[in-house]
């Protein structure tokens, strides 16, 4: 009786550990007395007791190895160093666990000479430039040549590039170079937009200027006119009221209806105000000189009386 119970309960530890549970985005490689039988996915599985073995216990997530710097020489004969990153799954668990020994030295040592021939083909600065071509020829020869393995290759990035001490001491002068030429472009093109806009100011204000001196003589011109005009009208005005004066004197003295004698004394008086003091001779007609000897007894008489 005893026995009987102690090989049940061995029969029900052989059973419990040949139960096997997959977990996700795994898979087991299965081998019977040592060759393959069979992968197993997500779920329970069965195995035979004392046939059956869990050769490998594979992981179906995608992968990142990071691989340390490799020395490559350009085309120009320039040694760097590089250090890559490849992104990598696992898609058949049977190639990946059969079909190379160890499948990351693999792909570390083929991207290393992968990376060499590429590189091989570019000068310095293609490779200082280049690196999405790069990339993309990597991922793609790695890709077709890990498929025996059950390896897809998705992605493949560089990510340093460390040239020579003396190459980055060379390309930080360089940049520092083109630098300094930039600010003196900019510096350049600054002073020559100040200037312009000087010149166009100048410009400006010259225009003005004489724009403004235009309106200045204009104006000047205007109010001379205008002058000369009102000097002009006054002028008119004036003669106006002199020939008045003399047409209303003339008419005065045709309706006091003088006499020849008034007539001849106006004239001497005329003659008198012709003279003026300005005139060094006078002629005086016979007429007026007979009224002037009449006008002189006239004002004797007067003495006398």
């Amino acid at each position: 009786m005893p026995f009987l119970i102690f090989f049940v309960f061995v029969v029900i530890i052989v059973i419990i550990s040949s139960i096997r549970i997959v977990p996700q985005a795994h898979a087991y490689v299965i081998e019977r007395l040592g060759t393959y039988t069979e992968t197993w996915s997500v779920g329970m599985h069965f195995k035979m007791p004392l046939l059956d073995k869990v050769a490998k216990r594979v992981t179906l997530k995608e992968q990142v190895v990071d691989f340390a710097p490799q020395p490559v020489i350009t085309k120009d004969n320039v040694t760097m160093r590089i250090d890559t990153v490849v992104f990598f799954q696992i898609t058949d668990p049977k190639l990946f666990c059969y079909g190379v020994e160890n499948p990351i030295m693999a792909i570390e040592n083929l991207t290393a000479t992968t990376l060499r021939n590429i590189i091989g083909d570019l000068e310095l600065d293609q490779t200082l430039t280049s690196r999405e071509t790069i990339n993309t020829k990597m991922r793609a020869t790695l890709d077709e040549a890990t498929d025996p393995w059950g390896i897809k290759v998705n992605r493949v990035e560089l990510k340093n590039i460390i040239p020579p001490a003396a190459i980055q001491d060379a390309m930080e002068k360089q940049m520092k170079a083109e630098r300094e030429r930039r600010e003196q472009i900019l510096i350049a093109e600054g002073e020559k937009k100040s200037a312009i806009l000087r010149a166009e100011g100048q410009k400006e204000s010259v225009i003005l200027e004489a724009e403004a001196e235009k309106q200045s003589a204009i104006l000047r011109a205007e109010a001379k006119k205008e002058a000369t005009i009102r000097e002009a009208e006054g002028q008119a005005e004036a003669i106006l009221a002199i020939q008045k004066a003399n047409a209303d004197g003339i008419r005065v003295l045709n309706e006091s209806s003088p006499s020849s004698q008034v007539i001849q004394l106006k004239s001497l008086e005329a003659f008198g105000k012709a003279a003026d003091g300005k005139a060094t001779k006078i002629i005086i007609p016979s007429e007026i000189q007979g009224l002037a000897g009449l006008a002189k007894s006239v004002v004797e008489i007067g003495k006398e009386q």
